[in-house]
């Protein structure tokens, strides 16, 4: 029977047990009789072979046809550890067990397909033109800062200019210098960057504004019921306030503050159709407590017919574990160059489906620049991390599948963030807390000259200029999810047990975890593969 495109021949593979470098999928796709090269792709394969590659398909297209075809055999299919393919999770759960199914008896590999001893395997087969995948925002070779003071100058201009645009409607704005003119008892609004945030004497709070004319102060009253928006303050947001003028017109007694915000009508947009998306973050290839059975779970899981609907990996940030990140790092590494990390990284992307849509950031365990915004990867580990054809685009950047546009960040901010409010605003446990208060100040990493690195640009890349409907974060290897006024905001976990140094400051990671969107109704599920 003839094949129907690409999904269908990868569909062949997969059910063969092999996955397929795109490239070598487009091969055989375009020949002739893709029927018979793909069969003859299948025979010379050897049982060592987990990937088919273009060698494999060019050594296909010299060879004459053998006189049996690959539907006449019984081929066996194996990951890369030999292990059967992870069982179906129950239907529907909440986090489901991901337990691998028992071992066959045949020297370690699944039984052939013929005998029923693998799961059904996933059927992709879908029009390739009902994919939609489109990247924004990707600053990558686009860097202009030099580390100027013109520069910092330019990139904080634009942060005032954009947000101050989604507030200044809101309120009766005056410049700080006409404020300072003003007489007292007037009513008056500000929109500026925070620039300091003090208590008095008495209890109350100072705030100073600083707009493109220069800076006034603001009183918040401690009596006063929005007084606690002051514990969610960062320096360099950008606000508005509104209030009255003192009687010497040298403070101004606030009644009002407002924050950038996601509209409380936001509408998100949906797929037309049943697809998901499968968000994870933090591989952290390379160090001794890497999950790698847990990984092998999850791409086995992927080629089953329960995975089948995934169609769009999204991975935000650390595929490796670095070099030099932490104290005394080198003692809990299990590959210690950098780049044989990513080249076993390239490996393990391999296990995913050849059919899957790949998009990836990097995060502060990655080799790139730690000052946000991070570029993508040089050209050099581009070619490293080859396997099907990923999408590498920076940190952040705002990728839109089918419809839905998911802004992708690794998170480094969240630690900030998580230091400097109180407790029940932004915590470890409940990550996506803190991610709620990047939504509300519509900005990635507000704050400037604290943990988190920040580089200068003409403009300001962190700023989120768009509404997602999907904000997806790694970085604090905890899993947590929501909804943020119709956003879902999504931290995905991570791929590596506790270390030394993670205990060391008290953090619990969520390991072995891959939340999956159904991309047509914004649900999550949480499949379990530790």
């Amino acid at each position: 029977m003839p094949l129907e495109g690409p999904a269908r021949i990868v569909s062949e593979l997969t059910s063969h047990g092999y996955n397929a470098e795109r490239e070598a999928v487009t091969r055989i796709a375009s020949a002739d009789d893709s029927q018979a090269v793909l069969e003859r792709v299948i025979e010379s394969l050897s049982e060592e072979a987990l990937v088919v590659t273009t060698d494999h398909v060019e050594s296909a297209l010299e060879a004459e046809v053998p006189s049996e075809s690959s539907s006449d055999r019984s081929v066996e299919a194996s990951d890369t550890a030999g292990r059967s393919v992870a069982s179906d999770p129950p239907d529907d759960p909440s986090v489901s067990t991901g337990d691998p199914s028992p071992h066959s008896k045949h020297g370690g590999r699944s039984a052939p397909v013929e005998t029923g001893g693998s799961p059904p395997t996933a059927d992709r087969s879908v029009d390739p033109d009902l994919r939609s995948l489109e990247i924004s925002n990707d600053m990558t070779g686009g860097s202009t800062g030099t580390g100027e003071y013109s520069d910092f100058v330019s990139v904080f201009r634009d942060r005032l200019d954009r947000l101050g645009s989604k507030l200044r409607s809101r309120v009766n704005h005056r410049p700080a210098t006409a404020i300072e003119s003003m007489p007292g008892g007037e009513e008056v609004a500000m929109v500026g960057l925070v620039n300091d945030i003090r208590s008095t004497a008495s209890g109350h709070w100072l705030i100073e504004l600083e707009d493109a004319t220069g800076s006034f102060p603001w009183l918040v009253m401690k009596d006063r019921e929005y007084v606690d928006l002051v514990d969610e303050l960062l320096c360099d947001e950008v606000l508005a306030m509104e209030g009255t003028l003192a009687d010497d017109s040298g403070i101004a007694f606030v009644d009002s503050m407002q924050f950038p915000d996601i509209p409380r009508t936001h509408e998100p947009s949906t797929a037309d159709r049943h697809v998901q998306a499968a968000l994870i973050s933090d591989v952290h290839v390379g160090s001794q407590e890497f999950m790698a059975g847990a990984w092998n779970r999850f791409a086995d899981w992927l080629h089953t017919e329960a995975g089948e609907r995934v169609e769009y990996l999204l991975l935000a940030g650390d595929m490796v574990e670095g070099v030099g990140v932490y104290p005394d790092q080198d003692e809990e590494l299990d590959i210690v160059d950098i780049y044989e990390q990513y080249e076993t990284f390239n490996e393990r992307l391999k296990q995913v489906p050849g059919d899957i849509e790949i998009v990836m950031i990097p995060g502060n365990h990655d080799a790139v620049r730690l000052a946000e915004p991070q570029p993508g990867f040089d050209e050099e580990l581009r070619e490293i991390m080859s396997a099907h054809d990923p999408r590498i685009v920076s940190n952040p950047s705002t990728v839109t599948i089918e419809g839905v546009s998911v802004l992708m960040y690794h998170g480094v901010s969240l630690d900030e963030v998580i230091a400097e409010l109180p407790e029940e605003k932004a915590s470890y446990d409940e990550p996506h807390r803190a991610m709620y208060q990047l939504l509300k100040k519509r900005h990635v990493a507000p704050q400037f000259g604290g943990h988190t690195r920040l580089a200068p640009e003409e403009r300001d890349y962190l700023v989120i200029d768009e509404v997602p409907d999907i904000f997806h974060t790694g970085h604090v290897h905890k899993l947590g999810f929501g909804k943020y006024h119709n956003v879902l905001a999504i931290n995905s976990g991570c791929w590596q047990a506790q270390t030394d140094f993670q205990k060391s400051v008290n953090i619990d990671p969520d390991a072995g975890f891959a939340p999956i969107v159904d991309l047509d109704t914004l649900d999550v599920t949480v499949q379990k593969f530790s």
